[in-house]
């Protein structure tokens, strides 16, 4: 099992450029299951969900071109319409394909979500939506069947929660629904806007999308596109904290300052310097000890809950006690335990953690959880006295790409061994 060996203490310095968005490029693939024609997709970014999603499509039928960061969907025939548990079960996007399918297929059988576990991940928001669009719903056997034998009807959608998967999978099936759909209380991601200009592009005509109402007028039929992904706003976001915690001088280019204003915001109110370095780029510096911040994990377009862990990292070394409250998923704190394991004061009150700063932390063996718990421990190792060994890194290679070679070349000592 892989594992990154990392000595800390070396300030990050130069330039990284930020990768095609994961969390987009899940549900734009998940959308190419809606036309029989071509759609090609780039800046895919080869990290091992998106290769689960690709042998999903694959297995509904689907034929891929993939080459230097782009995909090729053509799913003319959709023999196969399921997202069967033994390829879906380390990847949460799973459901994605549920309104797809249903929509294009009339019938789906998708085994509930796996990924990371760091809270329950219920679709039964995606449920809901789709049966109030006319769809057949059952639960058997670890899987959802839905079934719409005369096509999807537009309707009125309330989601009682923000939900960024369900609005994306309620959007993907509305775009074929006859009549109007209304989403009201839609998530506002970036990803979502992301999706809804890809169905756009395909044909489709959706209204609204990065706001909390989105209209869409269902087509009878989308066609092919192509279509670049924006960029991956949470792997902006932690080489911005890399550069913090290191006290170094970086550079991180390609992506939407935009997109994580609530970050650099604390980040700012921390002590940490940030300048515009260009269109599309930001330099992060920070040249003396950080200052304590609290933080409350909110939807877009507040605190990301996917940075949360990478921001306490940081903050485990800032003057003062800081507290961040966890308002996403409910069991979002296991990284705390490891990064304790390093130094770090750290304690735990239901949704809420407490950090007293330390002045430093030390390298020790640590055990990553889940995929942002993965980073916020590269991240504690990047500053850390001494060696620190960071196992099941197969987590973080479901949402980075190839990381230890990017931070290595901005000057960090990490390497994978096996």
């Amino acid at each position: 099992m892989d594992k990154f060996r990392i000595q800390g203490g070396v300030p990050l310095e130069g330039e990284i450029a930020v990768g095609g968005a994961k969390n987009s490029a899940l549900p734009a693939l998940a959308a190419c299951l809606l036309t029989s024609d071509p759609v090609t997709l780039r800046r895919i970014p080869p990290v091992r969900d998106i290769g689960t999603m690709q042998q999903l499509l694959q297995h509904a039928g689907a034929d891929l071109e993939v080459a230097d960061g782009s995909v090729t969907v053509r799913a003319a025939r959709l023999d196969h319409p399921e997202a069967p548990y033994d390829l879906v079960k380390t990847m949460r996007a799973s459901s994605l394909v549920l309104g797809p399918l249903v929509a294009r297929t009339g019938r789906a059988r998708v085994s509930m979500p796996g990924g990371c576990a760091i809270g329950a991940r219920p679709i039964n928001l995606h449920v809901a939506a789709l049966e109030q669009l006319g769809a057949e719903i059952q639960h058997s056997h670890g899987y959802v069947e839905a079934r719409a034998p005369h096509g999807l009807k537009g309707a009125l959608v309330h989601f009682d929660r923000i939900t960024v998967t369900g609005t994306e999978d309620v959007l993907m099936a509305a775009v074929l629904a006859e009549g109007e759909t209304v989403i009201h209380n839609a998530a506002r991601e970036p990803e979502v806007q992301d999706l809804a200009l890809l169905l756009n592009k395909m044909g489709a005509c959706v209204e609204g999308a990065g706001t909390s109402t989105i209209r869409v007028q269902g087509v009878a039929a989308l066609h092919g596109t192509e279509h670049t992904i924006i960029a991956d706003r949470i792997e902006a976001g932690t080489f911005l904290i890399a550069g913090a915690i290191t006290r170094g001088d970086l550079v991180v280019s390609g992506f939407v300052p935009e997109h994580v204003y609530a970050l650099t915001a604390k980040l700012r109110q921390a002590g940490v310097d940030i300048t515009a370095a260009g269109e599309g780029a930001l330099r992060v510096r920070a040249a003396s000890r950080l200052r304590a911040t609290d933080i409350t994990t909110e939807e877009f377009p507040g605190f990301a809950t996917d940075l949360q862990a990478q921001y306490m990292a940081l903050i485990t070394l800032a003057e003062g006690i800081s507290f961040i409250s966890e308002t996403i998923f409910e069991n979002r704190f296991m990284h705390t335990q490891e990064l304790a394991r390093m130094g770090a004061t750290i304690r735990v009150e239901g949704r809420q953690a407490i950090v007293a700063g330390v002045t430093e932390l030390t390298g020790a063996q640590v055990i990553a959880s889940d995929l942002r718990a993965s980073a916020s421990l590269v991240l504690a190792g990047l500053v850390a006295h001494g060696e620190t060994l960071v196992d099941r890194v197969y987590h973080i290679d479901r949402g980075y790409e190839k990381i230890e070679e990017k931070l290595a070349r901005a000057g960090a000592r990490i390497e994978r061994i096996i």
